[in-house]
Formats: C-alpha cells, sequence, structure tokens
C-alpha cells in the first residue's frame, strides 16, 4: 500500500505542468525511498527523470514496490481542482485498479478524487552518463535561462551552444535574422573542461523550462558523447524535496 501526504499540492501541480507537455502517460515507482519515474517523449529525443525522496512528504508509508501508470495530463487536471496551499493525500492499495487523490482546504473541505490505473510497459531506462563525464557545466537562474530558450525560439528552430574560456554562449539563427546571448563566469557558475559547440532543439528545451517555478537555479551540463542533461532541484517550503533532470539528444549538423 502507498499513502504520500503533501502539506501543499501546489508543489505536485508545479512537477505535473513541468512533465505533461513533454510525457502523455508514464509509471511513478514508488517504494520506501520514495516515488520515481522515468520516461521518453514519443519521439524518442528527450527523456525525463523525476525523484521525490520519502521525506520530503509530510507522511510517507510504501510498504512494498509499487508502480502506478498514470495518465499525466488527467492527472494535472485533477490537481488543478486543489488549491495550491490544500493538503493532498495520494493512496494506492497493492494490485487495485485505481489510485485515490484527496485534497482538504483550510476550511476543511474534503475534496475526494479517483483515477483508474494504467498498464504501461515498465520499460526502466539507464541514465545516460555520471555527472563527471560531462565537459561542461553552468549553473543558471532558472528564470533566466527560461527567457533565453524563449527569446531564442523567436529566431530560429535550434539554438547553438557554445562554451569556450569564461563564458557559454546561447546562438540561434532565422531565415532572415539571428540572436546571440552570451554569459560570463559573472553571472554563470561555469565549469569548462572542453570548449564545445552543439545544437539542440528550442522546442524541447522551452518544454525543459516550464520546471523554472521549482526551483531557484538550473544546472546545464553538455558533453559531445552523451546527450544534454537540464537538472532542477525540487524545493518544497525552502527544503529538498526531490529533482527533475531532463535528457535531450543534440541535433545533427545537418537538420
Amino acid at each position: 500500500m502507498l499513502e504520500a501526504k503533501l502539506s501543499k499540492a501546489g508543489t505536485l501541480k508545479k512537477i505535473l505542468d513541468a512533465l505533461k507537455d513533454l510525457v502523455n502517460e508514464a509509471s511513478w515507482d514508488c517504494s520506501s525511498n520514495g516515488i520515481s519515474l522515468q520516461a521518453m517523449d514519443c519521439a524518442h529525443v528527450a527523456l525525463v527523470a523525476v525523484h521525490l525522496q520519502s521525506k520530503g512528504f509530510e507522511k510517507y508509508y510504501c510498504d512494498r514496490n509499487i508502480t502506478l501508470g498514470l495518465n499525466l495530463v488527467n492527472l494535472s487536471k485533477i490537481l488543478k481542482c486543489a488549491g495550491n496551499d490544500d493538503s493532498l493525500c495520494i493512496k494506492a492499495k497493492n494490485d487495485d485498479d485505481k489510485v485515490s487523490l484527496t485534497f482538504v482546504n483550510k476550511e476543511n473541505r474534503v475534496s475526494e478524487y479517483e483515477m483508474k490505473l494504467l498498464n504501461l510497459d515498465a520499460d526502466h531506462m539507464e541514465i545516460p552518463v555520471d555527472d563527471s563525464k560531462y565537459c561542461v557545466t553552468a549553473e543558471i537562474a532558472s528564470c533566466a535561462f527560461q527567457k533565453i530558450c524563449k527569446d531564442l525560439a523567436q529566431i530560429g528552430d535550434a539554438v547553438k551552444i557554445s562554451c569556450q574560456n569564461d563564458s557559454i554562449t546561447f546562438l540561434s539563427n532565422g531565415d532572415l535574422c539571428q540572436g546571440k546571448i552570451i554569459l560570463n563566469d559573472d553571472c554563470v557558475k561555469l565549469c569548462i573542461k572542453q570548449d564545445l559547440c552543439l545544437s539542440y532543439g528550442l522546442n524541447y528545451l522551452n518544454n525543459f523550462t516550464k520546471a523554472t517555478p521549482l526551483s531557484s537555479f538550473v544546472t546545464v551540463s553538455l558533453s559531445s558523447t552523451f546527450p544534454l542533461s537540464v537538472d532542477y532541484i525540487i524545493l518544497n517550503d525552502d527544503e529538498e524535496f526531490g529533482c527533475i533532470r531532463y535528457f535531450l539528444a543534440p541535433k545533427l549538423l545537418d537538420d
């Protein structure tokens, strides 16, 4: 049986907002350590991994490993029925075909919802690479990274990320215009082991930045041999609750 309670439903609402436009359905793996998810987008270009620590919940009980196959769009719709400050309790019985969500607001109004579980293929993917294998890591204010991706999407479909010396450059080319944003080590925490220049789809990056409300900073890691990593630490009441991490394959030069 699983029983997980959050003091504020707003945190899970933000997590679903960061997932549902990239992945429609996914399996949530619940254990005594917490709740995890790994899923790829339908084009198999991007991978997202989420982990929520058991200690981050107000109450957490899971007596055996259980997998909840859920439609994330429908789950997000149910969560929108809760106020951000409402408490949330998730319950699932072993071998049951549904999960229940209970919201309680400040006036002790109780709202109860149920969702049917889906029988999804449980293909567990390996996280692409050890962090130490990345040649470049950049810690950027998450709102700044969101604005970079949003602004350059007005110019073109892809962004070329160049890292050299003490700066990281984001460049996008359109049919009639070009946009370039340069961040030096005064406004971003950079670790560059090797100069790199790689291109990525801005539609995916803009989807990733929907996790911005979850964290003040984002860590962007690059390598010529591994997927781009975009990592957000999830905070709940200013305490670390878990993380959401996106991986994206680079665009080919002739894309």
